[in-house]
């Protein structure tokens, strides 16, 4: 009995053969990946398929703005720039800001003095909003 054990075991080792495998490689889909560079046109138009935004481009002309309400309010953007520039350099520096109200443009800016800072109300008068900005002292 132990032969036959012996021979049916052998007769199966030869017969059954080697078993074979392989290394498991990815390949990513995506060509910016290293993925094959034929899914470029497939996976393009997949996503531009699900896309439902519209193109709200801020690079795209715009037909309905005019170009005078854009000059002021460019003008105004520079303004407020130069204001913020003029308050640095003034309450970091020597010379200090004189309190006041002044009127430019649309903008009303008051300028006072408190106990923690330099106190800056910027009152918009064609919207009504309003933003307060306090420079501290050094």
């Amino acid at each position: 009995m132990n032969i036959i054990y012996k021979t049916l075991f052998v007769v199966l080792l030869f017969t059954t053969g080697k078993a074979y495998a392989q290394d498991f490689v990815y390949t990513p889909k995506n060509p910016a990946f290293g993925g094959n560079p034929y899914n470029y046109s497939w996976l393009l138009s997949s996503a531009q398929a699900q896309n439902d935004k519209e193109d709200d481009s801020l690079f795209s002309y715009n037909s309905q703005t005019d170009p005078l309400s854009d000059f002021a309010e460019s003008l105004n953007q520079q303004i407020l720039s130069q204001l913020a520039r003029k308050i640095i350099s003034n309450q970091f520096g020597e010379d200090a800001l004189t309190t006041g109200t002044y009127l430019l443009g649309n903008y009303q800016i008051e300028i006072g003095k408190t106990n923690n800072g330099l106190n800056i109300i910027i009152q918009d008068k064609g919207s009504g909003s309003k933003t307060t900005v306090t420079v501290p002292f050094l």
